[in-house]
């Protein structure tokens, strides 16, 4: 018997969940994402779907997530962190290259997050992505053909191709009918093994559990990590 349990706020974890037996989490973003729910939920001794709590943080932690797979030897894009204004180095940035992407560290669904093309934008981005994080994350742009890679119980579903009509994979894009394209697609074959073998190693480093979706850019032939979603979302424009 499925009961719908609308979260408004922790008291509600409490209030609302003491009778259920199992909870199908479709939650994004902080607290249903972040691993805060999932202990809360472990703590009343009630199953859940999805990761747990460990995986959910650190996937949820760009910047950790990142740190860890580099550590893997999983090819992603430079990146660099800003606590606050006075922190923005534009020097290492004009290193990395233009154009950059900056976004909240721990954000969700792309809120906050924009292509910056020149230095006198970068002010601007930071300040916007400060207003929902505490971390920024400003990370150089890589072009390319964005795919995603499903993930359940360490089995690889078909590799989707991402075609939003809008200039990136933005919330719009999202959440929106018909504001993205997405197809299954069948990589060349030695480019699908490499995002395969990539997408196993991303679940496993970060010891993902049940399904967990992996997001990369695959830029002249060469695949590039963006993300993990530890619980993908579930609504009929969704990927999974």
């Amino acid at each position: 018997e499925a009961i719908p349990v609308v979260i408004d706020s922790k008291e509600d974890v409490f209030s609302k969940t003491k009778d259920i037996d199992f909870a199908l989490l479709a939650l994004h973003g902080k607290f249903g994402e972040d691993g805060t729910i999932q202990a809360v939920l472990q703590t009343l001794g009630i199953p859940y779907s999805g990761c747990d709590t460990l995986s959910s943080a650190l996937c949820m932690d760009k910047d950790l997530t990142k740190t860890i797979l580099k550590a893997h030897g999983i090819r992603t894009a430079p990146w660099l962190m800003v606590t606050s204004l006075e922190e923005i180095d534009y020097k290492a940035i004009e290193e990395m290259g233009y154009p950059v992407v900056i976004k909240p560290n721990s954000g969700g669904s792309s809120v906050a997050t924009f292509i910056v093309k020149e230095a006198s934008e970068v002010y601007e981005a930071v300040s916007e992505g400060l207003k929902w994080d505490k971390e920024i994350m400003i990370e150089k742009y890589i072009k390319g053909d964005e795919i995603t890679c499903p993930v359940m119980d360490g089995e690889i579903f078909p590799t989707l191709a991402i075609k939003p009509k809008s200039s990136f994979f933005d919330y719009t894009a999202k959440y929106t009918d018909g504001a993205t394209d997405e197809f299954i697609v069948e990589l060349e074959e030695e480019l699908q093994k490499e995002v395969d073998f990539m997408t196993l190693e991303c679940f496993k480093a970060l010891k993902c559990s049940v399904y967990a979706r992996v997001d990369f850019i695959i830029s002249e032939g060469i695949p590039y990590l963006l993300e993990i979603n530890t619980l993908p979302g579930m609504t009929k424009n969704s990927l999974f």
